[in-house]
């Protein structure tokens, strides 16, 4: 290992290192705006000059390897001057329009020209101006602004594998543009904006409101699709302004996708803000005492069975803790956390984890995909695959929906009998797997939520077991998840209890009148129509298919409106932090089954989130340690038999809606105007 001194103090780093991140891990602070850690070099910028020993100019840290008795100095007279004059440069022809810039405030060349910037300017000449490009309803771009640092041209390329943007002209004459024909519409360009060092791309739906030292920020996670990303919330007032990336090396690195991002503004639309009870086939507001004693009036008399409950794809663990207590207490195991009605086993917890982890799948050599469609299921992961891909490691095929995954992989098929081809050995792609270091598969929910899901899951095991998946050391059997809620609800046992009826027989039964009560936990994707006369009652906080067929109307929080508890695809807990408050009348979901219980006369015995805290890790002691993974036994499930021959498919069919907060989002509705449902899935093709 190379040993270099820098300012005085000496490093042993990894052959290859430059000196830039040598610096870096010894916290000597050296100014950037081209280099990014997970994008490859450029040396554009220059602003990273040092002085190196009997080297006779100053040299580009960030591309300069490390050598074996290397001595760099950061910060004498040499390397402050040729900074300025990189910082002059910089300025030459950038518009002073600071003010109305909505980088301002987080701008590295702002904080950077603090340092190294002049106080007059030499320069006399015209300035140079660029025309605005259109890249799409999210990114505004303010081209003057560019300083040809090409980190967007390299993240469109290396990690979103959707190389639209290049650089036309030389020297001066130089702009960032998109390809003739070409549109950005990536599910992961909302990065494009935190990896702009100024002002050229910006915010779009947020322009010109807000300014950066007036918001309130809150860490949190991300509930819009199974991953769990870890985000930060930006609010002002009561309202929630943005929505950025965390750095969660185990889950989205630093990147989020483009629905998590903003779809924020769905959060202030087509809200519930207070009780409604249906009167004479209308629905009209109501005080809380009245819409309890509504329902309290409806399920009197009623035998358990006759009562049910569907969780949906946001509901956090505490309100199906508090739902499922007050549904054994009236007597009822009618209850599914499987609102798409996935044949998920939830009695064998390794058959419905993502078991490798979303940091572990870059170790996979080999991988199989099954029925899903990760690019608009879970982007941040789809661009994982890539990075392991682009490493020259991953040999990758795809049974169910064709589509351009920005990774090489065979399409095998759509068909469900390739399952058995493989699982049996008739077909080659199993010895891939067999000859791999760290075979995988990824079963989507599109094999899980037909008729035929128990037999899909149950190939899907016989395919791990036969490409020698399972070891010791490795699990490569994971299932990607689209809800935030469903490992949570598995975990929990929101599940048909002995004699419970699951979705099917819930929605077969309140069609048939079997079923007479009907709790729907922000369930909307279910089909409403086929309720019957079911007397329906809707916690939720969006006005969307369920509070359409409502009877009574309890209006819930958004995920970014309570402390609430979550389990990712790969088991992880994590958990929400309220960043601002639910809008009206609108209650924690589960104070109002709480409220609700004692109305019913079945009061539950908890008052505070810690009691209820305390409950879940009753029912299940994964609750009692966020952040941890636990590898899941190995154990049967599926079921035997002859899958149906209906073609695979992904379970969305639109990555920009998918939930109620994104179909109320109009930003989400200017993407799937200028994009069609995202990504193109409807085309093949790789990218180099």
């Amino acid at each position: 290992m190379p040993k270099l001194t820098i300012d005085g103090r000496e490093i042993d780093v990894e052959s290859g290192t430059t000196i830039l991140q040598a610096a870096d891990r010894l916290g000597i602070e050296i100014p950037r705006f081209c280099y990014h850690e997970r994008l490859a070099i450029a040396g554009n910028c220059r602003m990273c000059l040092v002085e190196v020993e009997k080297v006779p100019k100053p040299v580009a840290s960030c591309a300069m390897p490390v050598a074996d008795g290397m001595v760099v100095r950061t910060n004498t007279p040499v390397v402050r001057k040729a900074r300025q004059g990189v910082m002059e440069f910089l300025l030459v022809n950038h518009p002073l329009d600071c003010p109305i810039c909505d980088q301002g405030g987080e701008c590295d060349l702002q904080d950077q020209a603090v340092a190294y910037g002049s106080d007059r300017s030499r320069y006399e000449e015209t300035k140079r101006a660029q025309p605005d490009k259109d890249y799409g309803p999210l990114i505004a771009t303010h081209m003057t602004r560019c300083i040809q640092c090409t980190r967007c041209i390299r993240f469109a390329a290396e990690v979103a594998g959707t190389p639209v943007l290049g650089g036309l002209g030389r020297g001066e004459h130089l702009e960032v543009t998109r390809y003739v024909g070409q549109t950005v519409s990536s599910e992961l360009s909302g990065n494009l904006i935190d990896l702009c060092p100024v002002g050229a791309l910006t915010n779009k739906p947020a322009a010109f409101t807000y300014r950066s030292w007036e918001l309130r920020q809150t860490e949190t996670i991300d509930t819009m699709d199974g991953l769990g990303a870890a985000i930060r919330v930006d609010s002002r007032g009561n309202e929630v302004i943005r929505v950025l990336p965390r750095i969660n090396e185990d889950i989205n690195e630093e990147w989020l996708g483009d629905r998590s991002r903003f779809a924020c503004d769905g959060l202030k639309r087509q809200r519930l803000d207070r009780p409604y009870v249906r009167r004479d086939g209308k629905l009209t507001p109501a005080t809380w005492p009245e819409a309890f004693a509504a329902i309290a009036a409806r399920l009197k008399g009623l035998e358990g069975s006759a009562i049910a409950a569907i969780a949906g794809d946001q509901t956090d663990a505490e309100t199906m803790a508090a739902t499922k207590d007050l549904l054994t207490a009236l007597g009822s195991g009618n209850l599914d956390c499987r609102q798409d009605g996935a044949k998920l086993d939830p009695s064998a917890r390794a058959s419905y984890l993502f078991n490798s982890t979303i940091a572990g799948i870059e170790q996979a050599d080999a991988l199989l995909l099954i029925g899903t469609n990760p690019r608009i299921e879970a982007p941040v992961l789809n661009a994982r695959l890539r990075k392991r891909w682009l490493e020259q490691g991953l040999s990758a095929a795809a049974i169910g929906p064709k589509a351009d995954l920005t990774f090489a992989h065979d399409w095998l098929g759509d068909s469900p009998a390739l399952l058995a081809e493989i699982a049996d050995g008739r077909h080659p792609f199993l010895a891939t797997l067999k000859a791999a270091k760290h075979p995988a598969l990824i079963l989507g929910q599109g094999a899980l939520a037909r008729t035929d899901g128990a037999v899909m899951l149950g190939l899907a095991r016989r395919i791990a077991e036969a490409a020698g998946m399972i070891r010791e050391d490795w699990n490569g059997f994971n299932v990607l998840h689209t809800a935030a809620a469903r490992v949570g609800g598995l975990d929990l046992g929101f599940v048909p209890g002995p004699g419970g009826r699951d979705l099917a027989a819930i929605t077969a039964g309140a069609a048939s009148g079997a079923v007479k009560a009907l709790f729907l936990l922000g369930a909307d994707e279910i089909e409403m129509g086929a309720l019957g006369d079911a007397f329906v009652v809707y916690l939720g906080s969006h006005g969307d298919a369920g509070a359409h067929r409502a009877d009574v109307i309890l209006p819930g929080a958004a995920y970014t409106e309570k402390d609430a508890s979550y389990v990712n695809t790969e088991g992880r807990l994590q958990r929400t932090r309220r960043a601002v408050f639910p809008p009206g009348e609108a209650k924690e979901d589960w104070r109002i089954i709480r409220a609700l219980s004692e109305v019913l006369g079945h009061t539950l015995p908890f008052d505070s989130l810690e009691q209820v805290r305390a409950r879940l890790v009753e029912i299940n002691p994964i609750f009692a340690h966020p952040g941890s993974l636990n590898r899941a036994a190995w154990e049967p499930f599926g079921i035997a038999g002859t899958p149906e021959d209906r073609p695979l498919a992904s379970i969305l069919d639109s990555y920009y809606m998918t939930d109620p907060i994104s179909r109320a989002s109009s930003t989400m509705a200017a993407c799937i105007a200028a994009f069609g449902g995202g990504c193109n899935h409807h085309r093949a093709g790789h990218h180099a």
